[in-house]
């Protein structure tokens, strides 16, 4: 099967260790040096690493006790999400000098539809090459980039050759890149899928591009179309500049677990502070209020209540949480709870930008 034009031209811009550079950049005396933004504490997460600290194996997600074992001589930072912000709202204007077709993912990301672009530049290559060459003129931060004929594939392309590289996917090479493609490198596909991928023989895109619709369906639910369609270099996603948040969260890790709920009511209450803030700040209400719980095994439980009016002050829905937590008994000492809305009003209007604090 051949691919038929006309194609797409999408760029996915990638910042290369964006949170880590920015600290690197404010401060010179951390410039090339191994540093971790997050928390060194027993329950410490590393938020983002410098290239140089991932030399070590330290990785966004890991604990910082396991981060600081990899790497003794590692500085910890604290995280400042309004100067990453800001910073990212700068990098989003030069995108915008391309397109308005721009689609963030993060502070850190977006999509780019450069199909029909401003500079009237045919070459989607080019074009990704100006935006990380003004980037770096501008702000001094490295960036990567996929270019490809849909998303997916250009998401999976930035990858290749970061940091500060870029890949580009031409229409023609599509299918064999696909069918080559390791399915762990396959965007969306995490190592638990791949894990279950593999104990069915598919190991790379031609295995999966083997399989019929029906067996993967069998095998995967909905998502066993999603893949079958995506080893064909077949989505109908396009670029969507108007991402509305379906959901606002906030969430807070303890440094002592805890096993009563009298004191994680006490915890919730000030998290409910927090969510308040920013629901008012961005005028943002919801329906659904859902309690996250993280026990000391690490397993997750979610319990959710939905009602008939918008809510967005503490009084409103902190009885909902507290029903939510005594609704049934504790599995285990807790780690972690946090508490979100969805369902929210922003969606039948214009989006909603928020950028959420993590705890460290």
């Amino acid at each position: 099967m051949e691919l038929k034009p006309p194609f797409k031209k999408i760029i996915h811009v990638d910042m290369d260790a964006f949170y880590a550079s920015v600290e690197q950049l404010d401060n010179p005396d951390l410039r090339d040096k191994p540093l971790a933004v997050g928390g060194s504490g027993k329950r410490g997460v590393i938020s983002a690493a410098s290239y140089e600290a991932r030399k070590f194996g330290v990785r966004s997600a890991m604990s910082g006790v396991l981060a600081r074992q990899k790497c003794p001589h590692l500085i910890f930072v604290p995280p400042r999400f309004e100067r990453y912000k800001e910073i990212s709202t700068e990098i989003r204007k030069i995108f915008h000098e391309y397109s308005d077709l721009v689609e963030p993912l993060s502070l850190d990301e977006a999509y780019i539809d450069v199909t029909e672009n401003k500079k009237g530049n045919p070459s989607a290559s080019m074009i990704a090459e100006e935006i990380r060459q003004k980037i770096w003129d501008k702000l001094e931060l490295r960036a990567s980039a996929g270019i490809s004929i849909n998303k997916f594939i250009a998401k999976v392309a930035s990858d290749i050759n970061k940091p500060n590289g870029q890949k580009t996917i031409n229409p023609e090479e599509v299918l064999d890149f696909l069918e080559q493609l390791p399915v762990n490198k396959f965007y969306g596909v995490g190592k638990v899928t791949a894990a279950k991928m593999y104990n069915f023989g598919i190991f790379t895109g031609l295995d999966l591009k083997n399989k019929t619709i029906e067996e993967l369906v069998n095998l995967f639910g909905k998502s066993g179309a999603h893949y079958y369609n995506i080893v064909r270099g077949i989505s109908k996603s396009v670029v969507k500049p108007n991402r509305i948040r379906k959901s606002v969260a906030a969430e807070r890790t303890f440094f002592d677990n805890i096993s009563s709920e009298v004191f994680l009511m006490e915890k919730l209450s000030k998290i409910a502070d927090e969510l308040e803030r920013r629901l008012v700040k961005s005028d943002t209400k919801g329906k659904t209020v859902t309690l996250k719980i993280k026990y000391s095994d690490f397993t997750m439980q979610t319990r959710s209540k939905t009602g008939l009016n918008f809510l967005q002050q503490k009084e409103e829905f902190l009885p909902i949480v507290k029903e939510l937590l005594y609704q049934e008994k504790l599995q285990n000492s807790v780690r972690l709870v946090g508490i979100s809305f969805s369902n929210l009003n922003t969606e039948k209007r214009e989006p909603v930008f928020i950028q959420l604090k993590f705890d460290f």
